[in-house]
């Protein structure tokens, strides 16, 4: 048996001293770090995150271990969040300048953090200038960039056949300037968001442009495409699966290893499946939301890891080189602390078994911290807390995060029983293991219902992770097949034992078995 001391220091020493595999050589696998940049850090003062800010803070990123970023979107806007853009080839003058994102790309490549950005196709803002000069004149060569109807024709047909009408989608159809005469333009989010004509394809050239940019000229290293399954109907859902499928063809003969990975906001397995041949990552929205149920009610009913490993082999089924993005919330969800009743020992587990799954995790800002939240949605997107008032947003008043509710940076960063440091041990530990990085997933059969049970295996070489999902302590009689697995790896609790066939595993607690 080793004790809690000793566990820290190997996952420690696997992280700076010649480890296995490494975060910077591990692309596209790895973990990730979702970031609001509005939130994150200020450089000036306005109370505004800023590229330069974030940039400050590459340091805390890369002590984190992610070795990719995900900015939500950074063009400008006329919104706060930025899911309306109005220049796909700039930066938001709130967050700076293109030479600021050059900046910030250089410099993150220099500590082996990868970039990608948010890409919103589906629709641009209403002061795009494609949009304006589409309302403007009906024979605007950007006309056609945009799906129109007129209203005596709204309920029976559709120009551009992008959309069939009905009483369901009617609100999806707005005025243009209150003019309840004209032809109506098709918004499927907002009338503040004009969706794009993807029937044109001097549309579709354009968004190879746009892609071409950012990867040319800002060297991002990857996307993360909003709303993809939006760009169609869903009565066209096979349309919009064959796009995907044309642009990764053109983004890769551009760059042949760019990071793709999709919003598919569904967690019907049937549905997102047939997305994957054209972007080989999707985001696990069904598995944040299993993860969160098993946590609540503190028993596995789920079977958790079997249903998990099922849909990852149902998903190669359309693409073998298919990358899951697991993820417990991210910017559209409650956070995840809050829909665990703000319960900091769930909130680790969720952590342990996130971290300790394939394909490359993505962590939302904050989630380290124990960052709180629900909707509306400024308030899933509150400033991060880095217990400095000159780096701390102050765009908004936050209602969850403050200084008696969530603990900052500086103060987790001196506990080392902290939630921010047991991500870091974590993650450092998922960095120096091949299986963990790399490997296929196994259930563990016939396990109490309060634990969670896996093993994780790459080149012949199996790790075996169990999580205590309860409340309580269980003790656990290792199958003749585990008892090979003696040299403890990684533990979450320094009261964890192993002794001959009987592991004892305190309330929320995670250990990583070697052999």
């Amino acid at each position: 048996m080793r004790n809690f001391a000793v566990i820290v220091f190997f996952v420690l020493a696997c992280a700076s001293c010649g480890p296995e595999t490494t975060v910077k050589d591990a692309w596209p696998y790895g973990v990730r770090y979702e970031i609001f940049v509005l939130s994150f850090a200020d450089s000036n003062n306005d109370g505004k995150g800023d590229l330069k800010g974030l940039t400050g803070k590459l340091d805390y990123i890369q002590k984190l271990g992610v070795n990719g970023i995900w900015l939500m979107p950074i063009m400008p806007s006329p919104s706060y969040h930025k899911y309306d853009v109005s220049d796909y080839k700039n930066i938001h003058p709130d967050y700076g300048t293109l030479e600021d994102f050059k900046v910030f790309t250089t410099e993150a490549h220099k500590r082996g953090i990868h970039v990608i950005i948010d890409l919103v196709l589906n629709h641009t803002a209403t002061n795009h200038p494609w949009f304006e000069s589409a309302m403007a004149d009906k024979n605007s060569p950007y006309r056609d960039y945009f799906v129109w109807a007129k209203k005596d024709s709204i309920r029976n047909q559709i120009s551009k056949k992008k959309v069939t009408v009905d009483s369901d989608n009617i609100r999806q159809w707005h005025e243009v300037n209150g003019d309840s005469t004209a032809e109506h333009y098709y918004g499927f989010f907002s009338s503040h968001m004009p969706d794009l004509n993807f029937d044109n394809q001097k549309v579709r050239d354009e968004m190879v442009d746009v892609a071409r940019f950012w990867m040319e000229e800002m060297k991002v290293d990857g996307f993360r495409f909003d709303a993809a399954r939006h760009l169609y109907p869903s009565d066209r859902a096979y349309d919009c699966h064959q796009f995907w499928i044309w642009y990764r063809e053109q983004l890769t003969k551009i760059k042949p290893d760019i990071y793709m990975v999709g919003e598919v906001y569904s967690t019907d397995r049937n549905e997102v499946s047939p997305y994957a041949k054209g972007m080989p990552a999707l985001f696990n929205f069904d598995l944040g939301s299993r993860v969160i149920t098993t946590l609540n009610t503190g028993k596995d009913t789920l079977d958790l890891i079997a249903n998990y490993a099922e849909q990852i082999d149902f998903f190669k089924s359309s693409n073998p080189e298919f990358l899951d993005a697991p993820i417990l919330t991210n910017h559209d969800q409650n956070r995840i602390m809050s829909q665990l009743g703000n319960d900091p020992a769930k909130a680790r587990v969720a952590a342990s078994i996130l971290l300790t799954l394939p394909g490359t995790p993505y962590v939302y800002y904050g989630e380290e911290l124990g960052m709180r939240g629900t909707k509306p949605d400024e308030f899933i997107r509150e400033p991060f807390l880095w217990g400095d008032e000159k780096i701390t947003t102050h765009w908004m008043t936050p209602k969850f995060n403050l200084a008696d509710s969530v603990a900052d940076v500086k103060t987790q960063s001196d506990d080392k029983r902290s939630l921010l440091n047991h991500y870091r041990n974590l993650i450092a530990y998922r960095n120096s293991s091949k299986p963990l990085t790399y490997g296929s997933i196994e259930a563990i059969a016939d396990l109490p219902s309060s634990i969670v049970g896996l093993k994780r295996t790459f080149d012949a070489k199996t790790e075996v992770v169990f999580h205590n999902i309860s409340a309580s302590t269980v003790k656990l009689k290792l199958s003749p097949d585990l008892t090979k697995f003696r040299n403890i790896g990684f533990t979450s609790d320094d009261v964890i034992t192993l002794k001959e066939d009987e592991l004892t595993l305190p309330a929320y607690a995670t250990i990583i078995l070697t052999h």
